[in-house]
């Protein structure tokens, strides 16, 4: 499993127009072979950040949605980004 997840940063008073732009990016990320789950969601304290995370079954499904999802300009809206992603060898319950 493949796993990105991290935070973005945006202006305070563009963060809804950003999330609003995400929408089409998560509903076709969803509807994607291998994507188990992807989240794009404004974070309750901080009015600037946005949080990520998208969970994959595998390189090949993050890499062919990477390579076919929606285009976006979104970038130049992002002012910083912490998102890493994680190869994850075993899951188990909590």
């Amino acid at each position: 499993m493949i796993i990105v997840a991290g935070r973005i940063y945006v202006r305070p008073e563009r963060r809804q127009n950003f999330l609003a732009a995400s929408l089409e990016s998560v509903v076709q990320a969803r509807s994607t072979a291998g994507c188990l789950d992807f989240v794009v969601a404004a974070d309750p304290i901080d009015p600037g950040r946005v949080n990520i995370y998208e969970a994959w079954d595998s390189e090949a499904a993050l890499a062919a949605f990477r390579g076919e999802g929606p285009s976006s300009d979104l970038t130049s809206e992002i002012l910083r980004a912490d998102v890493q992603r994680h190869r994850v060898m075993s899951s188990v319950p909590p």
